[in-house]
């Protein structure tokens, strides 16, 4: 198997997919994975892992399951050198992927997801330009920063627990930066339909938040 080192693509490639309980793509290992899970989790994890199966073999033109991916529980997804790096983030209903031939990032949420955001900033030190924090803006904006502080993880290959409160998030300049390792990405965050996407990479410049491949149409 020829590995593209020469890989034409220079934006990144984003696939959405609407969870629908669909599995038909699977290793032997992954079924050995599934059976150790919740019903739960094994049907995410099989959704999840068959739908990356089945993205990165048209882009690589092979058979899915030769796509020589290591992607489990917990842990970032990972390819062989010279095949480029991919992220993969999913909440309840929905599953977003993106490959990129540099290290990259990125994390879904929905966008009328309900949570505690006046805890959840106070507890991380989350800021908004709203002075409202009754208001929808107000929660918008703390829900994007999450967003972006989880695709920056993501792409650090770090735990959300413990890396959380190490990001310091830039709305105006697109920046996220770590404290401690002295690291600074930059990130581009849109909405899709129901849902906000945000990726994080060192360069975002070649970034165009349109080019997505999506299972549903809107």
């Amino acid at each position: 198997m020829t590995l593209l080192n020469n890989y034409e693509y220079k934006i990144p490639k984003i696939w959405f997919h609407e969870i629908k309980g669909v599995q038909d793509v699977a290793t032997k290992k992954e079924l050995e994975i599934a059976n150790k899970l919740s019903r739960q989790r094994a049907n995410i994890f099989l959704e999840s892992r068959a739908y990356i199966r089945q993205c990165l073999g048209n882009l690589f033109n092979l058979n899915p399951l030769e796509i020589p991916i290591i992607a489990n529980p917990g842990e970032p997804p990972k390819l062989p050198k010279g095949m480029g790096y991919c992220s993969f983030s999913h909440c309840n209903d929905a599953i977003i992927l993106v490959w990129h031939e540099k290290k990259i990032g990125i994390d879904i949420e929905r966008l009328d997801r309900d949570f505690n955001y006046t805890k959840l900033a106070k507890k991380y030190f989350f800021k908004s330009n709203s002075c409202n924090n009754k208001s929808e803006l107000y929660k918008h904006s703390i829900l994007n920063q999450w967003c972006a502080i989880e695709a920056a993880i993501k792409w650090d290959h770090g735990k959300l627990a413990k890396d959380i409160k190490e990001w310091q998030y830039s709305e105006n300049d697109k920046i996220l930066f770590h404290k401690k390792k002295k690291l600074k990405l930059q990130f581009r965050q849109f909405n899709l339909y129901k849902w906000t996407i945000s990726v994080a990479s060192k360069d975002t410049s070649y970034f165009i938040p349109s080019i997505i491949c999506s299972s549903k149409i809107f």
